[in-house]
Formats: structure tokens, C-alpha cells, sequence
């Protein structure tokens, strides 16, 4: 229920960004759905000086009382209200450095440091910069004006009407008014911003600081196409009169929506060809389609409540793929989402401390650790496995009657799925209520019996349990004949078991294509050798062949199989030379070597040098001129394999290379893994001149993670040293994070992480969990007991941290279960 008509917001925000301070004044105009006495905002961190009240050609002060513990500011009206009304507030500020609200940051020209301010409302931070109903359901307009020091740009959601000088020296900007929105998609900055216009289409514009515009040239063509591309698909032209996508140096996230001012990490938007690989063009791309596609999911349809936050992020996720593929058909996009995003998706719901699609609760959501990969990834998972089911007209068609049915409003779960059964004759609503309400997913356990195979679903977990969930699952069988043909068959499983007639199969595949959000066990060796032969022969597709090994591995996480079934299963994929497949079991076989013991590791890294050296020795160290995306990705990846397998030609080739000034893009971060891998201490000052001269974000990324990578204790010490003193809070977790899946530095991990709080404190929020759920998970192997005691403690202190320390400590248990199998199989 909307408990306010006609909301309306004008503001006149007034940055300083020599004390990072702001001044503020805000009017709220809107006609009250009931007769109300007395308003409640958000507000957090503000200063209120004034609050006023104006109605009809009255106006009154209002008293005024902030509750800091439920980020409220309480205002007495003067009288009872039934009619319209406007309340002013003229408050004070501060420019943060937290990364949220309205923050500042920086862009370093010549080695100086240039001042910029920028905000970050998602999900409830708008309230840190103006008194508003800071709620998705509250949806307004706004109009925004910016009074700032001459020579500084200022941006907002809309175009710039005015710019008028003020007798102070001070300019004022006033923007167009906003379509109807919620207050975390309002945006506002300040700062000595250079742009680039887009050639083809005037209203996609670039910002970026100064003298970096000339690398917007692939984020600007980009944002231009997704644009276009979301235009066609949805239907609806983009309301605004103009995109802007703009490159922020300080960002907690990789990316914000904000209606016709997109933020992104410099890494994600500017394209330097001195250091950015083909995988990074990749990200850009696909971050860019991600946000444009938000600009229709979430902001022209926004959630009515957190919980339905999905709306926005498996819509965005999804088709921040499938735009890229569009465009870039032969970079295999699909292939990466499926890698990337539903597995993922399959690990971190494997869990027992998971969630639903839609989380529970609502009015106040985090997107965090643990819900990211449900929100996003599962999500678009789902969305890739629903349209598999519908086919492609009527999934284009339901998106297209939500869009147009819930355009400037806000909808639910069910005005999603009542939209596609307008348009399609298939059980959506069930099949998408079963799959977003519940949390977890099936394993589908295939057994043969003659000319029968029978299909069994049970939940599946990582640990054990005793759950009776049940999901319509559309599952797709391909059918094996002697004769060499093949047929694809499909039913909807809805019961607990079913058994389909296959004839004669010789072998059948359960979840062709992998369009499915579930696992596949299958009953016995003889189905599994029966499709090793197909994987051997190349009968099935790559994507095919990377789900039976995917799932077998994680039948063995489970307990259900042991280490070496999987080991021995790999024989098929001798010759396996796809991307997809190949970049799996490498991580697989990492995975194994950093959580057993001596007696299975030597077979893992024989296995994993064998592979990584077959695959090197046929596409070759070396980048070559316009190869595809997917070998350049592959190169970069067993190229540090290799080394850390021990492969001599490998080895000998990173340690040639670790010096040279010219190293290609597409195995930099090899390379520099390698280098603090073999070299240690030269290494270390390798990396930190790298570092302080580093140009771009990407390969200040690129270094980082290789500082992750060192072998020797006094050399790791030195470098999370360095990293708390001297690189920046967005970027001080992903060496940390990378010391956490290696071996040698998960030695003393823990005891430095449980020892070094007091300078972990100040960490973004969002920042700290990803190193928490990096540290815990195998830093903890060696002392659990210990872990548990400090969590235990730790949860007191930080009561919000509890989703990640949770599943961290459920990974914990998986992590010694798994060595403790692999030690002593019996």
C-alpha cells in the first residue's frame, strides 16, 4: 500500500571539496494517501538545521527529533494533512570516504591528486545525502541542482538545463527533472571530469578523469550498442535524454545503474591496450550491457520490496551476456556465463546456509557474499533455463508485456511470471514460484534399468541432510543410438521420480546443453564409461562435456564419490582441447591440490602437468595476432597452472619473461603470478615499482592479484604489509583474497587475519566479507577449533557479518571432510 501520491523532490545540493562537506536543502512535495499528523524519513549522518512546512499559500516550521539507531528523522506537522504539501529541510553533510552516500574520491593527473565527489544510494544510502523515503516502492521526481566551485563539472541524472555564475564565483548547474524513480537510482557528482561524446547516437556520453577519456573509445561504442540492442528487444525507447558512463577511481562495487549517470570502476569502462587483455575487454563489455539493461529492469520496473530485488539482478546478469554475445558471437560468452555464473550459482547454493531468489524479509536487503550469488547468478541462471523451456518468442514477449504493464511503477515475483503466462501456454508460475521461492536446487540421480531410465530428484548439498523438496524441473535428454544418430527428448519432472523410456540407447546424456539448475549423478560406472566414450570421440558439445566432469566433481565435494573416480573419469579427456572443459578441471585439480594431503597430491600434479603442458605446447606461450578470445583466457590461466604444477618449459619460460618490459597483455598476470611464485623477494620489488608506476586500474588489479602468489612467509608478511599501508581501500582484498587459495601462504593466514583486526576495521563492508569468506574456508583447516571460537566471539561484535562467517564456516567443514576422504577413502 503507497501511503503518499505524487512525491516530488527539488534539491540544491552545495559540495565543498576542500573541508568535504555539503550543504543541503531539500523540498518533498506530495499528497498523503490518509490523514497524517506526523512524517517519518531516513536520514543517516545529516545535520538538520530547519524543517518547514508549506500547504496552499501557508507555511509553518515544523519541530523535528532524529532517531540515529532506526536512520529516521520524525517531523510533527503542524496540522493534520489530507491535502498536498511540501516539507523543506535545509541540513549540513559530510563528503565521506566510505564509498557510500555522497563520498569523495580522486583521479591522480601528473602525481597530483584532483578531488571529485560522487554517490552511491544503492541499496539504502540516499538518506546519507538528503532526508527522503529511502525505499524502492517510494518512487518520485526529482530536480536537482548543483552550486560548485568554477572549474568543476557537475552531473546528475538528466541533462543540464542552466549553468548560471553566482556573485560568489560558484557555478550553478540545474538539471532536467528525472522520470519517476526510486531514490538509490538519484546520482550527483562534482569534479574535473573530461567527456567524449558517442558519434552515432549524441546521447551516450563518456566521463572520465583528465587525460583518460582516450581510452573510452570500446566502453563508449559498447554503451551505444546495448543501448540500441535494449531498445529493439524491450520494446520501449529510453526515457532520458541522455547515458552517461562514467569512470570512478574509488568504488566498493563494480558497477551502479543510476538512471542516466552509470558509475563503473575505472577498470570496468576504460580500455588501456598497453595492459588490458582480451578477458578484461570481455568484463567491460559485459558490465556495460549489465548496467544498460538495468536502465529497463530496475528503473523503468523497480522492485516494489527488497526481496524482489531479482527483478533487477538476474535481468541485468542475464542479458549482460547475452547483449555481448549479440554483438561478439565468436568470443563464446555462454560458455563463460555457464562457468562463471551458473556454477557458481551451484556451488554457492549447495550450501545449507543459503537463500532463496527472492530473500525473505524485504524492507531492508544487503546485496553482499552470500546473496550475490543467488540474486545475480542464480537468478540469471534460471532465466536461461525458463526461456530453454518457453522458447524465445514467448520469453521475449513476457519481457515485453511486464516492461510495458509495470513501466514508472514497481511490481513483484508475481506480476513477473503472470506476464509470461499471458503470452505462453506453459506452467511459468509454478515452475518459477518453486525455483525463486525455494532455496537450494535438485540432483538428479539417472539410473538404468534395460530400455528404462529412471529419474530421481532429491535437494543437493554439500553436507549432509534430510530434505523432501520437490521442483518442476525441465529437464532435456539426449539419446545415443548404435546406428551414431542422436535425439533430444524433453519432459517437465514434477514428482519425486519418473522413469522414460530410452529403447536402445547405447548412452543417454540428462541435461543437454546444461540449460538446467541442477545436478546429475549417475547411478553407475557403466553409464558414466558409456558417455566417457562420447566424451573421448568429441560426440558431445563442450559445454556437455565440462557438466558430467563439473558434476562428478561435485559429487565428491559431497561425500557421494570419491577423489579418485574423478581423477580416473579424466582419462576420457585426454585429447579435450575446449576451453570450457579444459578451464574447469584445471580448476578442479587446484582446487584438490590445495586441500589434500601427500597422498593424492602427487597424482594431482602429474595430472595437472600433463594437461597444462599438452595445451601449452599447442597453442604456444606467446600471445598470437587476432586469436581467439577463449585461448587467450585459456593461456593466461595454464600458464600459471603449469608453474605451479611444476611443468619445466613453463617454469623456464615465466622466468625469462618476469623481467621484461614489454610482456603482452594476455599473459600479464601470468606472468606476474609466476614471477612472485619462483622469484619471492625480487619478485616483491618487482611488483611494488609495477604498482607505484601502474597507469591503469586494470594492471594495478593485475599486480595485486599476484601479490597473492608468493611462497615464502617473509615475503607474504611484506606484502599484506604493504597492501594495508599503501594501496587503496577498493583494491586492499584482492591480494588477500588470492592468499587464501595458496597453499603456502594459508600456513600462517589465519593467525594473521585473527591478529590483524584493528587494521581490517576500516574495510568497505562489502570488502571485508570477500576476504573473511576467502580466509576462513582453508586458512581454517588447520586449527578449526580456534576458527569456531573466534567466529563465535566475532559474531558478537559483528552481528551483520554473520551470512558470510556462516557459510565460510560451512565451507570450513566441507574443506576437512574433503581432505580427511581423500587421505583415507575408505
Amino acid at each position: 500500500m503507497n501511503d503518499f501520491y505524487d512525491l516530488h523532490y527539488r534539491l540544491i545540493i552545495e559540495p565543498d571539496l576542500t573541508t568535504y562537506t555539503f550543504k543541503g536543502h531539500a523540498e518533498l512535495s506530495f499528497r498523503p494517501a490518509r490523514p497524517l499528523e506526523q512524517l517519518t524519513l531516513h536520514c543517516l549522518g545529516l545535520a538538520v538545521e530547519n524543517c518547514e512546512v508549506q500547504w496552499d499559500d501557508r507555511q509553518a516550521p515544523a519541530a523535528i527529533r532524529i532517531d540515529e539507531a532506526e536512520e529516521q528523522l520524525v517531523i510533527d506537522l503542524p496540522e493534520t494533512f489530507e491535502r498536498p504539501l511540501t516539507v523543506c529541510t535545509d541540513y549540513r553533510g559530510v563528503i565521506s570516504d566510505g564509498m557510500a552516500g555522497f563520498y569523495r574520491s580522486s583521479y591522480r593527473v601528473d602525481g597530483q591528486a584532483q578531488p571529485l565527489a560522487v554517490t552511491q544510494f544503492q541499496e539504502s544510502d540516499a538518506r546519507r545525502a538528503l532526508p527522503c523515503l529511502d525505499h524502492p516502492r517510494h518512487k518520485a521526481t526529482f530536480d536537482v541542482t548543483l552550486v560548485v566551485e568554477a572549474g568543476h563539472t557537475a552531473i546528475s541524472n538528466g541533462r543540464v538545463q542552466t549553468v548560471t555564475p553566482r556573485a560568489d564565483g560558484r557555478l550553478e548547474f540545474v538539471f532536467e527533472r528525472t522520470p519517476r524513480m526510486s531514490t538509490y537510482l538519484l546520482f550527483f557528482g562534482v569534479g574535473n571530469f573530461e567527456s567524449v561524446q558517442d558519434d552515432e547516437d549524441p546521447r551516450v556520453r563518456l566521463m572520465a578523469g583528465p587525460g583518460a577519456t582516450p581510452y573510452g573509445k570500446l566502453g563508449l561504442a559498447f554503451g551505444r550498442q546495448s543501448l540500441q540492442f535494449c531498445e529493439r528487444y524491450f520494446g520501449i525507447p529510453y526515457p532520458l535524454g541522455k547515458m552517461d558512463l562514467l569512470a570512478i577511481p574509488d568504488f566498493a562495487f563494480g558497477a551502479m545503474e543510476n538512471w542516466g549517470a552509470i558509475t563503473f570502476r575505472e577498470n570496468l569502462l576504460l580500455d588501456d591496450p598497453a595492459t588490458t587483455s582480451k578477458e578484461g575487454r570481455e568484463r567491460i563489455c559485459e558490465v556495460i550491457a549489465h548496467e544498460v539493461t538495468h536502465q529497463w529492469f530496475g528503473n523503468l520496473v523497480t522492485p516494489a520490496d527488497w526481496c524482489y530485488l531479482w527483478l533487477n539482478e538476474s535481468f541485468a546478469t542475464y542479458f549482460g551476456y547475452g547483449i555481448v554475445d549479440h554483438y561478439y558471437p565468436d568470443w563464446g560468452i555462454w560458455e563463460k556465463f555457464v562457468l562463471g555464473q551458473t556454477d557458481g550459482a551451484l556451488q554457492r547454493d549447495a550450501l545449507l546456509e543459503t537463500f532463496p531468489i527472492e530473500i525473505p524479509g524485504g524492507e531492508h536487503m544487503v546485496i553482499n557474499t552470500a546473496t550475490a550469488p543467488i540474486i545475480y547468478s542464480k537468478g540469471g541462471s534460471i532465466l536461461r533455463q525458463i526461456r530453454d523451456y518457453i522458447g524465445e518468442d514467448n520469453f521475449r514477449n513476457g519481457l515485453q508485456h511486464y516492461l510495458q504493464t509495470h513501466a514508472y511503477d514497481c511490481a513483484g515475483s508475481q506480476d513477473f511470471w503472470a506476464a509470461f503466462e499471458a503470452v505462453s501456454e506453459a506452467p511459468v508460475s509454478a515452475i518459477m514460484r518453486a525455483w525463486v521461492e525455494q532455496p537450494g536446487y535438485p540432483v538428479l540421480t539417472a539410473e538404468r534399468a534395460g530400455d528404462t531410465l529412471r529419474l530421481a530428484q532429491q535437494r543437493f548439498t554439500f553436507e549432509p541432510q534430510e530434505e523432501e523438496t520437490l521442483w518442476p524441473i525441465p529437464v532435456t535428454l539426449r539419446l545415443f543410438a548404435p546406428d551414431g544418430t542422436q535425439r533430444q527428448e524433453r519432459i517437465l519432472l514434477e514428482a519425486a521420480e519418473q522413469r522414460i523410456p530410452i529403447g536402445d540407447a547405447v548412452a543417454v546424456k540428462v541435461n543437454d546443453g546444461q540449460t538446467g539448475f541442477y545436478r546429475v549423478a549417475y547411478a553407475d560406472a557403466a553409464q558414466r564409461a558409456a558417455l566417457g566414450v562420447l566424451v573421448r570421440g568429441r560426440h558431445l558439445t563442450p559445454i556437455d562435456r565440462w557438466g558430467l566432469q563439473n558434476d562428478l566433481f561435485a559429487m565428491v565435494r559431497a561425500g557421494r564419490e570419491q577423489l579418485s573416480v574423478y581423477l580416473n573419469f579424466l582419462s576420457w579427456y585426454a585429447d579435450e582441447a575446449d576451453y570450457m572443459p579444459l578451464v574447469s578441471i584445471d580448476r578442479h585439480l587446484r582446487q584438490a591440490h590445495l586441500l589434500t594431503g601427500a597422498k593424492e597430491t602427487s597424482r594431482i600434479t602429474a595430472a595437472g602437468r600433463k594437461m597444462t603442458a599438452r595445451i601449452l605446447a599447442q597453442i604456444g606461450f606467446e600471445p598470437a595476432a587476432d586469436e581467439p578470445h577463449a585461448i587467450a583466457t585459456l593461456r593466461d590461466q595454464f600458464l600459471f597452472s603449469a608453474v605451479v604444477f611444476g611443468d619445466t618449459e613453463a617454469t623456464a619460460f615465466a622466468r625469462a619473461t618476469a623481467e621484461r618490459s614489454d610482456v603482452h597483455p594476455d599473459i600479464l598476470k601470468a606472468v606476474h603470478q609466476a614471477d612472485a611464485f619462483l622469484n619471492g623477494g625480487a619478485a616483491f620489488e618487482r611488483l611494488v615499482a609495477r604498482f607505484q608506476r601502474a597507469s591503469s586500474e586494470h594492471e594495478r588489479q593485475v599486480v595485486l592479484t599476484a601479490m597473492g602468489c608468493f611462497r615464502e612467509p617473509d615475503v607474504l608478511a611484506q606484502a599484506r604489509s604493504f597492501v594495508l599501508a599503501e594501496v587503496p581501500d577498493r583494491n586492499r582484498f584482492i591480494p588477500l583474497v588470492a592468499m587464501g587459495s595458496n597453499p603456502d601462504a594459508v600456513v600462517d593466514l589465519w593467525e594473521w587475519f585473527a591478529g590483524a583486526q584493528d587494521q581490517l576495521a576500516d574495510f568497505h563492508p562489502l570488502l571485508l566479507e570477500r576476504v573473511i569468506a576467502a580466509v576462513i574456508p582453508v586458512a581454517g583447516m588447520r586449527d578449526p577449533d580456534a576458527v569456531e571460537a573466534f567466529c563465535s566471539r566475532y559474531l558478537e561484535d559483528h552481528p551483520q557479518a554473520a551470512d558470510v562467517v556462516k557459510l565460510s564456516l560451512e565451507k570450513l567443514a566441507i574443506n576437512l571432510r574433503f581432505a580427511a576422504a581423500a587421505e583415507d577413502p575408505a
